[in-house]
């Protein structure tokens, strides 16, 4: 029986075990992720290459500021030019790499061409 002056409580869940079982199963995945390297051979010491040299592709940059002109390697170019400018820079059978680089106000047209003359 009931008494008509004590006060409903209101409903209540309680988080705290939920918070228990999350955390045990974030410690699971975190300990048997560390057991996931896979190990494709036997454990050697390998010997230092003497002459061993890293192939790096010829690079220019290219620069466009934010009112439009053109720099290759900090020298002034125009589009027209462009294409025999880097020529120059590289030998043909050589692999290139360019970096472009474009001022924000640059219209997006003008990156545009610039990438398809050099390319």
């Amino acid at each position: 029986m009931r008494l008509q002056d004590e006060p409903e409580l209101p409903a209540q869940i309680n988080i705290v075990p939920m918070i228990d079982v999350i955390f045990a199963i974030l410690t699971f995945f975190i300990m048997s992720t560390l057991y996931l390297t896979c190990s494709e051979g036997l454990p050697i010491n390998l010997p230092p290459a003497a002459t061993g040299k890293i192939d790096r592709p010829a690079q220019v940059t290219l620069t466009i500021n934010n009112t439009g002109k053109m720099f290759l390697n900090k020298e002034a170019v125009s589009l027209d030019q462009l294409a025999a400018q880097v020529r120059e820079k590289v030998e043909p059978s050589e692999p290139l790499m360019v970096i472009l680089n474009a001022d924000a106000a640059v219209n997006h047209g003008q990156v545009v061409a610039v990438m398809d003359k050099v390319r």
